[in-house]
């Protein structure tokens, strides 16, 4: 069994994978050794890890694991992965992003695959039928919209995601939350749209904390999956085990 360490701006989540199937996973705010340490108590047999993060603040998480295990690796632009990168500036892309199309890549092999993750930043990738990633695109994430509309005006509420949005608020509030919904929902519908007209049998897949919420909201056929970046990285700690 595998775990997957996935360090976002927001969240951590601990993921284990045993013969590529997630078993069992935690999300925390706060990570820490002991949070670690108590995980994998619960989860004998862990034989190795991989550890996905923007930052180096987790040396003594990263040396207990080195300790513990058998194979540990720390993901960055530098580590082999089974897929093409024609990133102009591979040291430059958030490691998630590549670990995410790794595994769409890994579920939709030799297809052309649009991936959408909703998190603290809405993040567009593209994987090529060749098994080449190209590259994508960043947006602010919905609550970062959110939270813009109500910093950087005076009299604008702070909103939130609300499951009855409307084409067209009628009061300030569901103006938020209508404008910052179907704000997302035309731009990713304008993406499918544009990639469709170019690439043939278009595979689309949705993840981060949102994507079940917006995978509701487009008519295109969508594969929705929180666990598309453990999936990856699961993918490149067995890749870099060969």
């Amino acid at each position: 069994m595998n775990l997957a360490i996935d360090i976002g701006n927001t969240l951590t989540k601990l993921t284990i994978v045993d013969n590529g199937q997630v078993v069992d996973f935690d999300l925390t705010k706060e990570l820490n050794l002991e949070f670690v340490e108590k995980f994998l108590k619960k989860n004998r047999g862990i034989n190795a890890a991989i550890m996905v993060s923007t930052s180096n603040e987790y040396e003594d998480i990263e040396s207990w694991l080195i300790a513990n295990l058998k194979q540990f690796i720390k993901f960055d632009s530098t580590v082999p992965v089974p897929l093409k990168n024609l990133y102009s500036t591979p040291q430059t892309l958030g490691p998630d992003r590549l670990a995410a199309a790794v595994g769409a890549n890994a579920i939709y092999p030799n297809s052309n695959i649009l991936i959408v993750d909703f998190g603290t930043a809405i993040t567009i990738d593209f994987v090529s039928s060749a098994n080449e990633y190209l590259g994508g695109n960043i947006s602010p994430g919905a609550r970062m919209r959110f939270m813009a509309l109500n910093k950087f005006t005076k009299k604008l509420p702070l909103c939130n995601l609300n499951t009855n949005t409307k084409l067209i608020g009628d009061n300030s509030i569901e103006a938020i939350e209508s404008g910052v919904v179907n704000g997302i929902v035309y731009e990713i519908e304008g993406y499918i749209n544009d990639l469709k007209t170019k690439y043939q049998n278009l595979r689309i897949i949705f993840t981060g904390g949102d994507g079940d919420f917006f995978a509701k909201r487009l008519k295109n056929p969508i594969f929705a999956t929180y666990d598309l970046v453990a999936y990856g990285l699961n993918r490149i700690l067995e890749y870099n085990a060969k």
